[in-house]
This record gives structure tokens, C-alpha cells and sequence, in this order.
């Protein structure tokens, strides 16, 4: 039977989560400014898991120069990887953006590969099935490379970091008080450019509430927490290629919320991303002996 780990379902929940937000964001763009979106969208990612911290921790701060180091990291990190998606949409199309914001799936494993970190072949084969899923899900007859496609690609870079220093920090702190850290700096960050660059007013946040809380709370919030979690039990090539499937999600999305028509050509993409994903977690036959900690 296919080695699937309850691991493996939470991260396929948050590319779920993280799917679906693409309507909320592309909604909450109507109304406010990338940085005025992602400081809200941070700050109540923050402030929505304050009450199970303290329920969980019974009300002790954090200790520890791993969390406040590793949360400053991530939220760096986040901020950029948020920041140059969003802004980057603004001047390339949602298939470009969707197809190089996904090469992360290839980035992290080569990063790894850098440094130090072994990758099944299985995974590799499951990457290049990703990429045809991800290329016939977004890219059109007219794809180009132009600036918006090159922050696109920095942002790709920001979310290839973030997904492999969750890995490292998601086995040595607690999930909550680093996804807490890490939205608190990316909101401070986010919120000094929003007050700097932009002139959102109270109206556009209260008619932006809808897409807010779902990329707040859910798919900030709660997914990110969800993806820590899950990370501890999952290699970060693996964790890559499965959040890959976003893009899946966002179609489909797409078609349930806005009408949006489903052809084969996207269809077809769904079917290679789902391909690769079942493939990469192919059991291998090997003695125990052999197996490595970070099989489930």
C-alpha cells in the first residue's frame, strides 16, 4: 500500500487551504494594496492562534533563542515570499505566476541536495511529473518572461527557503509560538511598507473582511500551523512537491466559486500533479535496517 501518513494528508489540507485563498486574495486586491493585504492577512494569523497558545501553554512565554531566532527567520522570509507573489501579480499573468511561484518543488530539493540532504529518485521522478501538471495547468501558448515573472521568481526562491527552515525548525520548537513569531514579524514588516507605500483606509479593510479572514485565519493561521506540524514527519523535498498541489486546488477553486470553466488541458495538469504526488510516496523495498528516521 502507498506509505500516505496522516503527515502527508495535513499538508495536503493546507495546499487545500492555500489553493482556495487564491479566490480570496484575488478578491481582497479589489480593495487594498499588496502590503495593506498581507499586513492584515499577518496580523490576524497572529492574533486567531493566541488562544490556543495560551490554552496549550497554559500561559508561559516561550524560552528559547531557537524560537525567537527561527520565528525572525521565517517571518523574514514569509514576508518575502507574500510580498514579491503579490506584487508580482500586479505586472505578469495568474498562469505565470502560478507555474514559476511552483518551482519551488524544484528548488528545494536541489537546495537540499547542496546541502547535504538525500533525495529518492522517486521523488525526482514525482518532481518532473509536478512540473508537466504544473506547466499544463497555467502556462499558455503566449508565456513570456517579463518583470513580473522575475519577481515571481525571486518570490519562488523566499518560498523555497521558508519550506526548508520549517523543516529544520519544526522538529526543535513548539508549531504555535514559532507560527505565532513568524506572522508577527511579517505583519511588522508588511505594515511599515503598507504605512509607507500605501493609502488603504478603514473602509477598503472593512469591505476587504470576507477575503481577510479566510487568508487570515485559515490560510494563514491555521495552515502555516498545519504545515509545521506536519513537516516534523515529512522531507522537505516531499513537503514541497505536495504543497505544489495548490495549484490544483486553486482551479478547482476557481470553478466551484467563480465559474470559471475546467478544459482537459487543465484537467490533464491535475492528473500529472496527482501523479507525481502518489509516486513520490511509492513504498521502496528495503530491510529495516536501511530505513531511514524520516520514513512514516
Amino acid at each position: 500500500m502507498l506509505a500516505i501518513s496522516p503527515s502527508h494528508l495535513l499538508l495536503v489540507g493546507v495546499a487545500a487551504i492555500w489553493g482556495f485563498a487564491f479566490v480570496a486574495q484575488s478578491a481582497g486586491m479589489d480593495y487594498l494594496g499588496p502590503h495593506s493585504f498581507n499586513a492584515a492577512r499577518f496580523i490576524l494569523g497572529a492574533v486567531s492562534l493566541i488562544p490556543l497558545w495560551l490554552m496549550m501553554s497554559r500561559g508561559k512565554m516561550p524560552q528559547g533563542r531557537t524560537l525567537w531566532i527561527g520565528g525572525l527567520l521565517a517571518g523574514c522570509v514569509m514576508f518575502g515570499g507574500f510580498t514579491f507573489q503579490q506584487i508580482g501579480l500586479l505586472h505578469t499573468t495568474a498562469g505565470n505566476a502560478g507555474f514559476i511561484t511552483g518551482m519551488y518543488i524544484v528548488m528545494v530539493p536541489i537546495v537540499g541536495t547542496l546541502l547535504g540532504q538525500s533525495t529518492n529518485p522517486q521523488t525526482w521522478v514525482g518532481v518532473v511529473l509536478a512540473i508537466l501538471g504544473l506547466y499544463s495547468l497555467t502556462i499558455g501558448p503566449d508565456f513570456s518572461v517579463n518583470y513580473g515573472d522575475l519577481l515571481e521568481l525571486v518570490g519562488a526562491l523566499f518560498w523555497t527557503a521558508h519550506v526548508l527552515i520549517i523543516g529544520w525548525l519544526s522538529r526543535k520548537v513548539d508549531a504555535i509560538s514559532l507560527s505565532i513569531c513568524q506572522f508577527a514579524v511579517a505583519a511588522l514588516l508588511a505594515s511599515v511598507f503598507a504605512l509607507t507605500t500605501e493609502t488603504a483606509t478603514l473602509g477598503d479593510f472593512q469591505d476587504a473582511w470576507m477575503p481577510l479572514l479566510y487568508a487570515g485565519i485559515a490560510s494563514s493561521g491555521i495552515a502555516c500551523t498545519l504545515q509545521i506540524i506536519a513537516q516534523r514527519k515529512v522531507d522537505p523535498s516531499v513537503t514541497a512537491l505536495i504543497l505544489s498541489t495548490e495549484a490544483v486546488f486553486a482551479v478547482i477553486g476557481g470553478w466551484l466559486l467563480l465559474g470559471e470553466a475546467m478544459g482537459s488541458k487543465q484537467l490533464l495538469g491535475c492528473c500529472l500533479m496527482l501523479m507525481g504526488m502518489l509516486i513520490s510516496q511509492w513504498p521502496i523495498n528495503r530491510s529495516p535496517r536501511v530505513a531511514t528516521e524520516g520514513e512514516s
